[in-house]
């Protein structure tokens, strides 16, 4: 095989900046699922409570290899000094007024899921009962938690200790942006764990219980199914990312996005606000098959058929390593230490890359059942779905540019990652002409 020595001399030249989690922390969760999965369809444990067991057979082999191989809780970025605890007296009054912030906000949160009538509805009914077992341990548990940590972070008058300030009428200086942004991120962790939750069952179920014999012997059946379990794996991965956003283990939240753009782009994509769902301003299905649209319009070209059921699977295999690249801290919305390795190492945006191409080839938007002008219309409302994910990436980047650790990641992109250089390549220009910065190696200053 021949090797060219100048790649391997830019690379030095440039490397990759680190990444905030390991890739052995999303193969353990991997290896936790594979093995929770076979036990479910061995024993035909398809229901709500197996689903449930698969995230946290996926989340302990994560959380295990991110604190005992890893080390994350020895980060800087924690906040924590595990050398110098305080005395808890020191901090009992810290403590005292975060607790009476900390409850104010999950008050908050449950009056929300009280009043919003579509939380009680659908598959939202089980994440509901979820996190009604889950509040009287959560509240118990905050106590000595929060006794714990407060002795031992660097700092531990943060977001939630002004809103409990705020809340006591504490003569203190109140830092309203640190409450903005605690209220945001438990804003994100309120929406996205309910949705999360509500999702989890289904997908596990449709694979556990899936025949084996009837997936093999047919391409288009297979593909499904595969799809299927690339989805339970994102799912998974996602919803404990949600869940274990904890300081000690350095998946905090550090910020929530802070622009309403940024929100408004995100949120038109999930449930209740989504504008792509069933008979919604920008549902592109109406004279299509749907998403099973390549398997009807093809099903008599069966090389053809195979090609792109190979592909859609490839697409959606990218779609969950994006998720498992995360580790323990997938979120929306919010900026959780910056990732660099994985997908990441070829789009800043590989989820959202791969989701739409999988739209796209999977539903066929300009083959429909209706006239041209159903055909015009599904495709050009699919250019603006597609729009819409451009624009929600953009504003993600807009907050995390605000993060040095990501514009060095940004700027490295720019330079040396595959869509970025294929676009450059589409347009004919050279990185001098884009304006790009140098890389900035062991002999430049």
């Amino acid at each position: 095989m021949y090797h060219d020595p100048a790649l391997g001399t830019a690379a030095k030249a440039d490397p990759r900046p680190k990444s905030a989690v390991s890739t052995g922390t999303g193969i353990a969760g991997l290896a936790g699922l594979f093995t929770w999965v076979a036990i479910a369809r061995w024993f035909g444990m398809d229901g709500p409570y197996s689903a449930l067991a698969n995230v946290a057979a996926t989340a302990l082999p994560r959380v295990l290899w991110s604190v005992f191989v890893d080390k994350v809780h020895r980060n800087p970025s924690t906040g924590i000094d595990w050398a110098n605890p305080k005395p808890w007296r020191e901090t009992l009054d810290i403590s005292i007024t975060k607790l009476a912030g900390l409850w104010l906000t999950w008050a908050g949160i449950a009056c929300i899921y009280a009043v919003g009538r579509f939380y009680w509805q659908g598959n939202f009914q089980f994440a509901m009962w979820c996190l009604m077992w889950a509040a009287p341990a959560l509240f118990v548990l905050s106590v000595p938690y929060t006794l714990w940590l407060d002795r031992r972070m660097v700092e531990p008058r943060d977001g939630c200790w002004a809103l409990g300030a705020w809340l006591m009428g504490l003569k203190e200086p109140i830092d309203k942006e640190a409450v903005w942004n605690h209220l945001k991120s438990w804003g994100v962790k309120m929406f996205f764990t309910a949705f999360m939750l509500a999702i989890v069952p289904p997908g596990f179920g449709d694979f556990v219980r899936g025949d084996f014999s009837r997936v093999l012997s047919n391409p288009v059946a297979l593909a499904n199914w595969l799809i299927t379990f690339m989805f339970l794996v994102d799912v998974a991965f996602a919803t404990a990312g949600y869940l274990l956003a904890l300081r000690p283990l350095d998946s905090h939240i550090r910020t929530a996005n802070p622009y309403a753009a940024g929100w408004m782009a995100a949120l038109i994509c999930y449930p209740p606000f989504v504008l792509m769902g069933d008979n919604g301003p920008l549902d592109y299905h109406p004279g299509t098959f749907g998403e099973d649209g390549w398997s009807t319009w093809f099903a008599n070209y069966p090389v053809l058929l195979v090609a792109i059921g190979t592909s859609l699977v490839l697409l959606t295999a990218i779609y969950a390593w994006a998720t498992v690249t995360f580790g323990i801290r997938f979120s929306n919305l919010t900026n959780r230490g910056v990732l660099t390795n994985g997908p990441y190492g070829w789009s800043r945006h590989p989820a959202y890359l791969s989701k739409n191409l999988f739209w796209m080839i999977a539903t066929v938007p300009f083959l429909t059942t209706g006239s041209w002008l159903d055909a015009v219309r599904s495709t050009a409302i699919m250019g603006i779905v597609a729009a819409i994910y451009y624009w929600r990436a953009r504003t993600e980047e807009r907050h995390l540019r605000a993060d040095p650790s990501y514009e060095e990641y940004y700027q490295w992109m720019e330079r040396n990652g595959l869509v970025p250089r294929f676009f450059r390549w589409l347009s004919g220009k050279t990185k001098a002409e884009w304006n790009l910065p140098e890389a900035v190696g062991p002999d430049r200053d």
